[in-house]
């Protein structure tokens, strides 16, 4: 593999649970999506998944969620996803996730019921409840607009919504799936580092999907370059061992980036030529 070794003395005392792909191959009828994936995220790790579109990020980050699990009547899933070491079987309260957009949002309800939901659900209530919401719309920086209602908020500020309301929830993982993609410039930068430090805090794990080469090299502890699919695995694994904050202007930096964007671009091409021989 590329890259180099890491040091990240913050996993030792990683709250975050592992998550595990063993062997993974999914299939939609008789189209395979992804296959033979194997890969071990850390306690505590973050991870960027970067690839062409249609190589399989979202479909391993599903099933990983638990929104795609392995049945005993059908051949989707061959292999095993594991979550601290357990199989995945469903959704649970302990795997958070941070959509592209705000869709997620509940409309009707304000800020500070967005984010009160899950743990309101989960039977906290009075001033535990009050005074929990509290300190994850602090830590977002949206105490100003905790009375507000997702459609009054900017694009931006709906994303910190989504991460408080994921983050009130105290989950060992967090799965983001281009989280940023649908901002502009000035606002993708400033949530990759509060999102940085947000993870600096809680220490859970992230598996954070992006087709943003720059933001994975900024967040990411490692990141994994998918090949093209259909049928796609695991092409690379490069691990990051640049400080934080990342400096993009460093010599080992750079050159790290342009052997990444070596390989990305050579599976993007890829993708390209199958799709205009489809065309033809």
């Amino acid at each position: 593999m590329n890259g180099t070794q890491v040091t990240n003395p913050g996993i030792s005392s990683a709250t975050g649970h592992s998550i595990e792909f063993r062997d993974i191959s999914i299939r939609f009828g008789s189209f395979l999506a992804v296959s033979n994936v194997s890969l071990k995220i850390e306690p505590g790790e973050f991870v960027c998944l970067v690839g062409p579109s249609g190589c399989g990020k979202s479909t391993l980050l599903n099933a990983a969620a638990g929104f795609l699990v392995k049945r005993e009547d059908d051949d989707v899933i061959a292999g095993e996803v594991l979550v601290n070491n357990a199989m995945v079987r469903k959704p649970d309260v302990s795997r958070g996730v941070v959509f592209q957009n705000s869709g997620a949002l509940f409309p009707w309800l304000t800020v500070r019921q967005n984010v009160g939901y899950g743990p309101k659900l989960k039977g906290m209530r009075g001033q535990q409840l009050k005074e929990l919401v509290d300190q994850y719309i602090d830590l977002v920086g949206l105490r100003h607009a905790a009375d507000r209602y997702p459609w009054q908020l900017s694009g931006g500020m709906q994303q910190r919504v989504q991460l408080a309301r994921v983050l009130a929830n105290q989950p060992q993982v967090i799965f983001m799936d281009e989280p940023l993609g649908a901002l502009d410039a000035q606002t993708r930068a400033v949530l990759q580092t509060e999102i940085e430090r947000l993870w600096l805090e809680t220490r859970c794990t992230v598996m954070f999907i992006t087709h943003d080469l720059d933001e994975a090299l900024k967040l990411a502890d490692r990141v994994v370059i998918m090949g093209s699919g259909p049928a796609a695995g695991i092409k690379s694994i490069y691990k990051i061992d640049q400080p934080r904050p990342r400096d993009e202007s460093a010599p080992d930096y750079m050159a790290l980036r342009k052997s990444l964007w070596s390989d990305i671009s050579e599976e993007v091409l890829k993708t390209l030529n199958m799709q205009k021989g489809l065309a033809e």
